[in-house]
């Protein structure tokens, strides 16, 4: 099985990390990040990481890579992964690949579209207009230079909005015109993809508004003043579900109750379209439920089976 890499996606609060982890305990695997929040060190309460003494029984790579002044792009994480993929082998381990930021999964399984590198001095420009006239205005610019990106791009999704400005005032073709224009590299590794989820809505919803009051029983309010220490409130990292109503709260513009109230609306909205991706996924997908308690069996007997059709 060594062969192949196992891919765990689902959407917040399904359950991900606690099945990866008790797939350890059957399989030689390594668990190996996807998610774009938990790549920055700073990220810790609400990105939901993975305590210490969790890592230390079930390490991670590909978190705490950089800081949240810093930008992480789908060409860091590509880069970053196949390295980390290529260690793990080099092992004779499986990884095992373990998020629920599926343009992530995406990129890796179909690959990505060649296009201009990042100038910084561009992007930081393109942050103080941010600053100055919000995101919703870069937004708006978006729509107008490129309107299927536009549509595809959630408004509250500053990473892709900026990349995509980014990548139209650089070259003068907007990112539909270069998917269009280039044939992405598909990746050359084996894939089993897993889709774990909740088959009850009300259940999921009930388990994403006790993880967001866990967290902040756990300190997010206080974290989230520290961070914005060290970063402007539209920084890109900080505008993740959670963090971004919290910082709200901290501007005055919501109450505490309404505060808590959308950042679970937020992140109910976050695991619908993670599942609308999951939905609409093109590869071989295998779904869980995150209720079962033979999930850990159905993954091993559908690995099993996978092998043997290989075989």
């Amino acid at each position: 099985m060594s062969a192949f890499i196992i891919c765990l996606m689902g959407p917040t609060a399904s359950g991900k990390t606690q099945l990866a982890i008790d797939l350890l305990n059957e399989l030689p695997c390594e668990i190996v990040s996807v998610d774009s929040a938990l790549v920055y060190k700073e990220l810790n309460i609400g990105s939901a990481k993975p305590s210490a003494p969790v890592l230390s029984v079930a390490p991670h790579h590909l978190i705490n890579l950089c800081s949240i002044t810093e930008i992480y792009s789908v060409a860091n994480f590509i880069k970053d992964v196949h390295e980390t993929i290529a260690a793990i082998f080099k092992r004779g381990k499986i990884p095992l690949l373990v998020g629920g930021t599926m343009m992530y999964f995406n990129a890796l399984q179909k690959g990505l579209s060649e296009m201009p590198s990042t100038d910084q001095t561009l992007r930081a420009r393109l942050l103080e207009k941010a600053a100055e006239l919000g995101w919703p205005a870069l937004h708006r610019d978006l729509t107008a230079l490129d309107p299927v990106a536009a549509l595809r791009i959630h408004p509250n999704d500053t990473q892709r909005t900026l990349r995509a400005l980014e990548v139209y005032y650089q070259s003068g073709k907007n990112l539909t015109g270069w998917h269009h224009a280039s044939q992405p590299k598909a990746s050359p590794y084996q894939f089993i993809n897993f889709a774990i989820t909740c088959e009850d809505r009300a259940r999921l919803h009930e388990r994403i508004a006790l993880r967001f009051r866990e967290m902040l029983a756990q300190g997010l309010v206080d974290e989230t003043k520290q961070l914005l220490q060290l970063a402007n409130a539209d920084c890109p990292a900080l505008r993740s579900v959670g963090y971004r109503q919290v910082i709200q709260y901290l501007q005055g513009i919501y109450d505490y109750d309404e505060m808590v109230l959308r950042a679970i609306i937020a992140s109910r909205q976050l695991a619908k379209r993670q599942l609308t991706w999951l939905r609409h996924w093109s590869q071989p997908l295998h779904w869980l439920e995150s209720t079962s308690m033979g999930t850990v069996a159905q993954v091993l007997a559908t690995l099993a089976k996978v092998e043997n059709n290989m075989g």
